[in-house]
């Protein structure tokens, strides 16, 4: 028997990553405990999760001094203090990533999200911030706008391995997989391993039930009311059955056989809003093999605590998910206006982070010079 639904859910398949990182959680040996109590594999950050860190840290107060003395100003300062915090996590998941051939073990780190509609500047700092961490188990987060895909391509073909986030629709991940496969030839090209290059493609789940759901009440019908907490997961297991199309293609095959390993899909925005659904509705529905479940960590402790798995519960559902998104069609729904919403907002709120991650540094660094 499984001693705990994260074995079970690891043994499933299901690579469990933690969604937060700070340098307390190094320090004390909290991220090393999770690895052995909670199956975490890998790491996952975003500009929100180091504005919250820096916040609330006292344990960055001597790093900020000494970039203070050296005149460092706000955005050095930044980039000096997360790349640390990614370096030393990533060597805290050195020994999974080995065991693992790489797969797993690893953490990832954004690109400033005010780069998001540039794509030049995208693969600038992507390059820039994967020599600083310096380590082979970073990723480099890219989001998936319409600028952020030939950069996804071009870092790829560098050989830099890719995080690819806020996706939120179908179609949007179908051009990210294009994407990743495109770097891939690139970097066959340009004479890489292609073993060494892994990508995860990171598919937003609860923010789309929070937005549909917030439209469906709208309508208020009993009809649109049913459907509530459904799109969510329709929507991300229809990703799995492109997931499954996409790389079992000719093209795909062709590169598989060069050593090239598949993107893998993440689910990603897994702690539930509505506190009339499960708290553990996105891990324990989205059960498959070959995926990532990046988890903050009340969803981790939420399921360690009592989450039911059951095994797959992604495979064998896409009729019935595509049916969910026609009824959303006829309910009045309109998925491309969601989505794009969505993916707006995503950034909008990465950038307001990002500022109040600057406002942060920028008063520590101030309060430093006066000390």
């Amino acid at each position: 028997m499984t001693s705990s639904p994260t074995a079970a859910l690891s043994d499933a398949g299901v690579s469990i990553w933690l969604d937060d990182l700070s340098r307390e959680r190094i320090t004390s040996g909290s991220l090393k405990d999770l690895i052995a109590s909670r199956n975490v594999v890998g790491v996952t950050t975003n500009p929100s999760i180091f504005a919250a860190a820096l916040a609330n840290g006292e344990s960055y107060a001597t790093q900020v001094q000494q970039l203070a003395a050296n005149g460092a100003g706000v955005d050095k300062a930044v980039f000096e203090i997360t790349t640390d915090d990614v370096l030393q996590a990533c060597d805290v998941f050195a020994p999974v990533a080995a065991a693992t051939d790489g797969v797993d073990g690893r953490v990832s780190i954004e690109v400033d999200p005010r780069l998001s509609r540039d794509t030049q500047g995208t693969i600038n700092e992507a390059k820039e911030l994967f020599d600083k961490v310096g380590r082979s188990n970073v990723l480099i987060k890219i989001p998936a706008t319409p600028e952020g895909l030939p950069a996804i391509t071009a870092v790829i073909a560098a050989g830099i391995s890719v995080n690819v986030t806020l996706i939120f629709s179908l179609q949007r991940y179908r051009e990210v997989i294009n994407a990743y496969m495109a770097g891939i030839e690139q970097a066959r090209e340009n004479g890489h391993d292609l073993s060494t290059i892994h990508s995860v493609a990171s598919f937003f789940v609860s923010r789309v039930d929070a937005e549909i759901d917030k439209r469906l009440d709208a309508v208020g019908t009993d009809d649109a009311k049913a459907l509530k907490g459904k799109a969510g997961l329709a929507n991300a297991r229809l990703a799995y059955q492109v997931w499954e199309e996409q790389f079992s293609t000719e093209r795909w095959q062709v590169l598989a056989a060069a050593g090239a390993r598949p993107q893998r899909p993440l689910w990603a925005s897994t702690g539930v809003k509505d506190p009339n659904l499960p708290d553990t509705l996105y891990v324990t529905e989205l059960v498959a093999p070959g995926v990532v479940n990046t988890m903050p960590e009340k969803t981790l402790e939420a399921t360690a605590d009592h989450g039911v798995i059951t095994g797959d519960t992604v495979t064998g559902t896409y009729a019935e998910a595509a049916a969910v998104l026609d009824d959303l069609d006829r309910a009045g729904i309109d998925y491309n206006d969601v989505v794009g919403l969505l993916e707006t907002e995503g950034l909008e709120k990465f950038v307001v982070s990002w500022g109040e991650l600057l406002e942060t540094v920028s008063a520590a660094l101030t309060s430093a010079q006066e000390a």
